[in-house]
């Protein structure tokens, strides 16, 4: 099973989350590529941190919105979308070719990766700009997405997620960020929630309900509260479970 985080989310003098020690602990980092986060100096720290533990790197893309961290929908033309996917994996490349490393896979973040579950036009977009600048990258987002579909239908190899630390709603997509309950901080109910998702293929959704989640990859939130523990704790506990923690293939 492969553990994925979101990392090299600091700008300038602004650090956010314990990098170095979450890259101890994940196989796979979604590193800021500079629209929602992450500044050069940092990415190009991140990536060689990453190299240096063998852990895959991956583009974490997202809409030009620093000021709200890219958790804002911002009703961006397509064609101006794909450019700006295509300008942060290029950039991401560029720093990780320098670390020793390659961009392995792309995910987007936060309200694009929300987005593209249901926006046909955006998913388009992004699976577009995915396949001009390396057809061979694996996309990460939920299974079912309409993302999933369009790069499907071009080309791409899709690999489904599923979230450790995020509440689900009852038609599998994952509860706003605004609302109460969206990100759980127990670390031992968070790990026990993974191995329930790896050995049965299933979550409590909020109303109580349980939905079928499939997963390739699962990921750990870096910049939550307690991130670390967390992630320590869902590695333990798939460690105990027989578990092989390998970057997904």
């Amino acid at each position: 099973m492969d553990v994925n985080a979101d990392l090299g989310e600091g700008f300038g003098v602004w650090e956010l989350g314990d990098d170095a020690a979450m890259l101890d602990i994940v196989t796979s980092a979604n590193l800021a590529c500079g629209f929602h986060a992450g500044d050069p100096a940092g990415m190009l720290r991140t990536a060689r941190a990453a190299a240096e533990r063998g852990v895959r790197i991956g583009a974490q893309v997202s809409y030009r919105d620093l000021a709200g961290f890219g958790r804002r929908f911002i009703d961006v033309a397509p064609a101006e979308l794909t450019a700006e996917v295509i300008y942060q994996i290029g950039a991401l490349q560029a720093l990780a070719h320098a670390a020793g490393s390659t961009v392995g896979y792309v995910k987007p973040h936060g309200a694009l990766y929300n987005t593209i579950v249901t926006h046909r036009d955006q998913a388009r977009a992004v699976a577009e700009a995915v396949r001009a600048v390396d057809p061979g990258l694996p996309v990460l987002n939920l299974a079912g997405s309409v993302f999933f579909e369009e790069a499907q239908r071009l080309g791409l190899r899709t690999v489904a997620e599923a979230f450790a630390d995020r509440a689900y709603r009852p038609d599998g997509t994952l509860v706003s960020r605004r609302e109460e309950g969206a990100v759980l901080d127990d670390p031992e109910q968070i790990a026990e929630r993974v191995a329930h998702m790896v050995r049965t293929g299933q979550v409590q959704a909020v109303d109580g309900s349980s939905i079928d989640v499939h997963a390739e990859s699962i990921c750990v939130h870096g910049d939550s509260p307690g991130a670390v523990t967390i992630a320590g704790a869902v590695r333990d506990r798939l460690l105990r479970d027989s578990a092989e923690l390998v970057a997904f293939v």
